[in-house]
């Protein structure tokens, strides 16, 4: 099992940037998750955003984010990032860090077995 921590949200401007971090902590090592961050608007199913393979080598991104949007991890310090840039209103949602023990990502949240509390991002127009 994994607990994870999501933090960096806030309140930002259209056009603006956010990096949201996720700290795990585990009694497994962090690199046998394959990590990924979700969002939920008010009034909307969860969706996936991105997703990082285990040893970092590649990374997956919804169409609504991609240009826009970095996600990346630190194995060493446990720790995954999601850089969100040219932000828009309907990025406006609430962020999940999550993680899934396997060897390949997943663009589905579904997939995904474990999750952070989330962290609020609100993108004012």
């Amino acid at each position: 099992q994994v607990q994870l921590v999501e933090s960096g949200g806030g309140l930002v401007q259209a056009g603006g940037s956010l990096r949201l971090s996720c700290e795990a902590a585990s009694g497994r090592t962090f690199s046998s998750y394959v990590m990924a961050w979700i969002r939920q608007a008010p009034g909307k199913e969860r969706e996936f955003v991105a997703a990082i393979t285990r040893s970092g080598g590649s990374t997956y991104y919804a169409a609504s984010v991609k240009g826009r949007c970095t996600i990346s991890r630190d194995n060493a310090k446990n720790v995954v990032y999601l850089h969100l840039n040219s932000l828009k209103p309907e990025d406006t949602a609430v962020y999940y860090c999550a993680a899934r023990i396997s060897y390949s990502a997943s663009e589905s949240h579904r997939d995904y077995d474990y999750w952070g509390q989330g962290t609020q991002v609100i993108v004012s127009s």
